[in-house]
């Protein structure tokens, strides 16, 4: 079961640190089955309930995933494996629309804005117990939150939208409690969810955000935080529209305990109006990402959300990283000033060529969507034959089991640096890559 490796110890914290280092270490594989825990005491000379412990240990620490009868297995992105075990590598010669990245082409230059940001640091530097952040950053940020009618509230600054969730669901939950997520969704919140000893329950998405009955019913079930993507939903591109808002903001009002968390990186690259549902619940937290717009290695995004969770995120972050680099901020800040990015003109770039790559897959009988950001997810019947027979002609898209939970299978496509003369050809090989193979069912 376990290939050449043998899962030693005797007490829970020695069994669970045996496993988690082979998952760290690449010998056990994502997807790889352990032993019923009966079998594994049996063969380690403990008590079950020890390999019971073991085995809870490592699922609250995002290592392994227990469905019931099936067993457990090794989660597919687990917390302690190096990312190199588990990317997708795209041979040489394969064109790649898998990544997720934005169009380096329209992504402002750098280097004039830290120079400047650093020479204000020669100037005033900043010190321990200065304010984590930079007075420019929250004057600009409030004005744009206010003109997109996010409720006022403090302002904090995380290393980009995941690790503001992540630290807004620790604010609050507990191992154990439940986090209503898109479906398909964010795999990276996919991930986080499970490594934090939460439990997921799926919400369906279309192309106005997610399903109102779903998202009741996730709640009714006792689901204690609901995480929403207002614009560029990934993979979907779906956008919360107006009329799905306010039924939203209806469905919410029923549960005023609800932790809303929503995500709007798409800012500065879509052409989709804000329709926030922030302030419904009690505890709300909304995040505003610069990696889309101005880079991902800035790792900068703006976080505001009621005065309870805001205290609790700062405080936590003051005790460990303190704050993210106000070189950083002062950087952001110019490039907003200096209006560095055209967001009209980002946004009818990437609308461009979903519209072109969703049109040449209509043309040929297969349905995409992609209302807003730089993805098109299209669904397909055999999602690991599709990608496989996209890779052998030449394309590496990305599977929908990174981000699908009980949503039907598909791929994405990121079009941020598609031009227009591949979209043609890309379109043929979809369409020949999605139709199932005669003789074989489909996924």
């Amino acid at each position: 079961m376990l290939g050449g490796y043998r899962i030693t110890g005797r007490r829970a914290a020695e069994i669970s640190a045996s496993v988690e280092a082979a998952v760290g270490s690449g010998e056990l594989a994502p997807g790889q089955l352990l032993p019923p825990m009966r079998e594994l005491a049996v063969e380690l000379g403990v008590n079950p309930n020890t390999v019971a412990a073991a085995y809870r240990i490592l699922r609250e620490r995002g290592v392994i995933e227990t469905a019931g009868r099936r067993g457990s297995r090794v989660r597919p992105r687990p917390a302690t494996t190096g990312r190199e075990y588990v990317r997708v590598d795209v041979p040489e010669g394969v064109r790649d629309v898998a990544d997720g990245n934005p169009d380096p082409a329209l992504l402002p230059p750098l280097a004039g804005v830290f120079a400047a940001a650093a020479e204000e640091a020669d100037r005033h530097p900043v010190l321990y117990g200065d304010e984590p952040v930079d007075p420019a950053l929250a004057r600009i940020a409030r004005a744009e939150l206010d003109a997109d009618g996010v409720p006022d509230g403090p302002l904090a600054v995380s290393s980009g939208s995941l690790d503001a969730i992540e630290r807004v669901l620790a604010a609050h939950l507990k191992p154990g409690d439940t986090v209503a997520v898109e479906d398909p969704g964010w795999g990276s919140v996919l991930d986080l969810i499970p490594a934090l000893g939460l439990r997921v329950a799926p919400v369906g998405v279309d192309d106005d955000g997610p399903l109102p009955d779903d998202v009741r019913r996730a709640l009714d079930a006792g689901a204690r935080a609901l995480i929403v993507t207002d614009r560029a939903q990934n993979p979907t591109g779906a956008a919360v529209s107006a009329p799905r808002a306010r039924v939203l903001r209806s469905v919410l009002r029923e549960h005023p305990d609800t932790l809303l968390i929503e995500d709007d990186h798409g800012h500065a690259i879509v052409d989709q109006p804000l329709h926030p549902l922030a302030g419904t619940t009690r505890h709300w937290a909304f995040t505003r990402s610069a990696a889309k717009a101005y880079g991902p290695d800035l790792r900068l995004a703006v976080l505001t959300g009621d005065a309870v969770t805001l205290d609790r995120v700062r405080g936590r972050q003051r005790l460990g990283p303190g704050w993210v680099s106000r070189i950083v901020q002062r950087a952001l800040v110019r490039l907003w000033s200096e209006g560095a990015v055209d967001a009209k003109a980002v946004a009818a770039a990437y609308g461009r060529r979903r519209d072109l790559l969703i049109d040449a897959l209509a043309a040929r009988g297969i349905e995409a969507r992609g209302r807003s950001g730089m993805n098109v997810w299209i669904p397909v019947p055999d999602e690991t034959g599709a990608v496989a027979r996209l890779l052998h002609a030449g394309w590496a898209v990305a599977p929908g089991a990174r981000f699908r939970m009980g949503a039907r299978p598909g791929i994405r496509v990121t079009v941020s640096t598609l031009t227009e003369g591949e979209t043609v050809a890309l379109a043929d090989a979809v369409a020949a890559a999605a139709r199932p193979v005669p003789g074989r069912g489909g996924v």
